[in-house]
């Protein structure tokens, strides 16, 4: 499917609390870093797009509709984490979720397989600090004052992706996407509103450096870890 065959969906926007920031700087600031990150991003991407091929069959990347900026769906990319078609059986993963693959399990605690989104930045369809993009499952849903999280860009990573580093843990084995919707979506979407009315340059850096230091302590985690097993 190409973005032509993506549905029409309400143009939704709004004020911000900074909109030359949110509109232009942060745009500019995106695609300049973007652009910087590419090269020694595909020299990392190459060998785990690999290793992606050689454990497990099926396509290299994982490419899904999300809401995007404005309520317009796009196609987000990753590298693909779990067995083909494992979305089909439910959109949410499970704590030891039998379909995610052995380079996934590693790849989606280090945050690996968000590399792919570097695309999505330069395209315009993200930025590296916004509102997680969901499936329109659930954007559709978005109340009146939810819908102001369409008002700015998605991006890799947010407040809510901070708070639920560990989401797989917390939505637990049984019924993981009810658990998903009553323990979890509420809070995150109470997030991304604040961070929608809230966007600032300031906070944005934050966030960023936040996330630096959760992935680096997973990967330390993941370390000690294996020394333990070893």
């Amino acid at each position: 499917m190409s973005r032509k065959d993506l549905p029409k969906l309400p143009y939704l926007d709004g004020p911000l609390s900074h909109p030359f920031y949110s509109k232009v700087v942060k745009r500019l600031l995106d695609l300049l870093l973007a652009l910087i990150l590419l090269i020694p991003g595909l020299i990392l991407m190459l060998p785990l797009a690999v290793w992606v091929k050689l454990d497990s069959e099926g396509p290299v990347l994982y490419k899904a509709v999300r809401g995007g900026y404005h309520n317009q769906p796009f196609y987000i990319y990753k590298f693909r984490s779990m067995v083909v078609d494992a979305d089909k059986s439910g959109g949410c993963t499970a704590k030891n979720d039998d379909r995610v693959t052995r380079a996934g399990r590693i790849m989606r605690r280090l945050k690996l397989d968000e590399l792919p989104q570097l695309f999505n930045i330069i395209r315009g369809d993200m930025s590296f600090v916004g509102p997680r993009p969901e499936l329109l499952l659930y954007t559709n849903q978005y109340t009146e004052e939810q819908q102001c999280i369409m008002w700015v860009r998605p991006g890799i990573t947010d407040r809510s992706s901070i708070v639920y580093i560990a989401q797989d843990e917390i939505v637990g084995e049984e019924d993981p996407v009810a658990n998903f919707e009553r323990l979890i979506l509420p809070e995150k979407n109470r997030l991304r509103v604040e961070y929608a009315r809230s966007q600032s340059f300031p906070l944005d850096m934050k966030l960023l450096l936040e996330t630096v230091r959760g992935v680096f302590g997973k990967a330390e985690d993941m370390a000690r870890e294996k020394k333990d097993k070893g």
